[in-house]
């Protein structure tokens, strides 16, 4: 769309009645974010993709050709902005994401490509960047800042360097860094951190935070001096009151598994902090989410659930979010000069969504996307990226036990459900035939993480609790955050080979084994983290998978998420990457056994 500079002119002509405006929407009730207000008896009138008249009676705006919408008392509110998201979460591909979340009211969102630049490298940022552009609403593109995400804890499939940040700068739809994950770095001043963050900063651009660790001690106040703006790690009220009294803006997350907003938003129903400094996010929706329960507009209504008033959880998810990228000139607000995103709502408090705008064009209606979205075609360098190197056997997932030992003291990850972190358990488990399968009765089986973009062959094993399997089964994923070697958990060292070498055959997915025969398959053929077809079939195949999980004794909600964080060496206690278990409080890798 034009500049405002360009449009500018004919925005005040059409605000004069000089000229007709190209849409006019009457008798609305302006919910205005920037007074707190809902203002009855409003019309809204919209020219060249951009608001020009916000007030009483716009008969004066309206042409021959005008389109008018009958708002009849309902509610007019800004498009909603997901500060924080991974495209790649949804297992899609954007332009699929678009099309997936544009009826549930998200016209902005802020994507950290991050999952396709551990395996692509910058030439994948840019296509997710170039595939960003072409959208009809607006998706701004953080550059990853953390490839890998700990150096010297994991190798992921490319670098991402200082020059890499420094040219990402340059490109028309970039708007910052992305989480920068290597606390450890920051605080130690390690000069890649350094460097990105300063790059950034002299480009005039926002540097995202993540500092996953409970220690607000000055590990904490030294992360915040070395740049970091906002962040979307906390999980207790203590978490969002440090940052924002630390002058960051608090990221409140609500994805698929991860629900951190009830608890932190006290700062603000109880604690009483502004709640002009906390913007709410999504951070990783899977498309079973997208389809069956929202995206932002799931994330607003489980705010106002939690106590606030119904403007306020908007403000968290409009205004806040584009001041804090500073756009709030272009979006984020029904006012004269921005961007005409906009949704008919006929509930405010239910946030129920009756008609979506973007740029001054109708892109959905009663839950049903109306526009016509091209198809993005990825080259074929993004679709071959599962490389195994050979084929697994049983015997590569089998963990051996130290000489002549019964049983061992073992480190266990243990998951921690609607979490991100896992925790740092130790148990007591049986060694048969020199192996230790793992122990269903303490909830214990196997874990194990195969490197997958440099044939190496490798498969490191270790042992996982939290998943209740109960059957001979596995699960294997090409999407692991961070660095997305393909993780593989379950109960048979066979059907653990078999998933595995599965997803080496068909370039990459989640696959569910269960007594040798395949149960469930989702395929990601796109860096082996996002599929071409469409998220509401992909969502179907998620629900499969799912099933196939509930089936074999996994309770967890939504434990497919879990296990495609279990390698994430970046946020505590205890994860594995292809260099082997890692302590993530210590930052150091340490032996399965105690």
């Amino acid at each position: 769309m034009r500049a405002y500079a360009e449009t500018a002119r004919l925005l005040v002509d059409v605000a004069m009645g000089r000229a007709a405006a190209d849409l006019v929407v009457r008798g609305a009730r302006w919910v205005n974010v920037h007074s707190g207000e809902v203002i009855p008896a409003t019309d809204i009138a919209v020219a060249d993709g951009r608001f020009a008249y916000c007030g009483p009676d716009a008969t004066h705006t309206i042409g021959p050709r005008t389109v008018v919408v009958e708002a009849r008392n309902r509610y007019v509110v800004p498009g909603l902005c997901d500060a924080h998201m991974h495209v790649e979460s949804g297992m899609v591909t954007v332009t699929e994401f678009c099309r997936a979340v544009i009826p549930h009211g998200t016209t902005s969102m802020f994507i950290d490509p991050h999952e396709v630049a551990n395996v692509l490298g910058l030439a994948g940022v840019r296509l997710m960047h170039d595939e960003a552009l072409a959208q009809p609403v607006n998706v701004w593109t953080q550059m990853p800042s953390c490839v890998p995400s700990a150096p010297d804890l994991e190798n992921a499939g490319a670098r991402i360097g200082v020059a890499e940040v420094e040219e990402a700068m340059r490109w028309p739809g970039m708007i910052g860094l992305g989480e920068v994950m290597n606390f450890p770095g920051v605080i130690a001043n390690d000069p890649v951190m350094a460097g990105a963050i300063a790059a950034t900063r002299h480009a005039g651009k926002v540097v995202g935070g993540h500092y996953a660790s409970p220690n607000l001690g000055r590990d904490f106040h030294g992360y915040v001096a070395g740049g970091a703006q906002d962040d979307h790690e906390g999980t207790r009220a203590d978490d969002a009151i440090a940052r924002v009294r630390q002058g960051m803006k608090a990221m409140l997350r609500l994805g698929s598994a991860w629900y951190d907003v009830a608890e932190q938003i006290r700062a603000v129903t109880e604690q009483g902090l502004d709640p002009r400094n906390f913007i709410l996010c999504t951070d990783d929706c899977h498309s079973g989410t997208l389809i069956a329960e929202g995206h932002m507009d799931r994330v607003v209504r489980h705010a106002i659930r939690q106590g606030l008033k119904p403007v306020t959880a908007i403000q968290m998810a409009t205004l806040n979010t584009a001041e804090h990228f500073g756009l709030e000139r272009e979006i984020g607000s029904i006012t004269p000069g921005r961007r005409a995103d906009f949704l008919i709502v006929s509930q405010l408090a239910e946030l129920r969504i009756d008609e979506v705008y973007g740029r001054g064009v109708r892109l959905a209606q009663n839950g049903q996307l109306t526009a016509d979205i091209p198809v993005y075609a990825y080259p074929d360098t993004a679709m071959r990226t599962v490389h195994l190197g050979r084929k697994l056997t049983a015997q590569d997932f089998e963990l051996s036990a130290p000489a002549g030992k019964n049983h061992v003291e073992a480190r266990v990850i243990g998951v921690i459900e609607n979490q991100a972190p896992t925790e740092h358990l130790q148990r007591r488990l049986p060694v048969i035939d020199g192996k230790v399968p793992g122990d269903p009765e303490q909830d214990v089986c196997r874990i194990a993480l195969v490197e997958r973009h440099r044939a190496t062959g490798d498969v490191v094993n270790a042992l996982v609790s939290g998943f209740g399997y109960d059957v001979p089964c596995a699960m294997a994923s090409t999407v692991a955050h961070d660095s997305h070697h393909m993780i593989v958990v379950g109960t048979s060292a066979d059907d653990m080979a078999a998933a595995a070498n599965r997803l080496g055959d068909v370039g990459g997915g989640v696959v569910f084994f269960r007594d040798g025969v395949e149960a469930a398959m989702v395929e990601l053929p796109v860096a082996g983290l996002m599929s071409t077809e469409r998220a509401e079939v992909v969502a179907a195949k998620v629900d499969a998978l799912l099933a196939a999980m509930r089936a074999a004794g996994c309770k967890l909600n939504n434990a497919y998420m879990q296990h495609s964080l279990l390698a994430l060496v970046v946020i505590p206690s205890l994860r594995l990457s292809d260099r082997g278990l890692v302590d993530v409080e210590r930052f150091e890798l340490v032996d399965v056994f105690a």
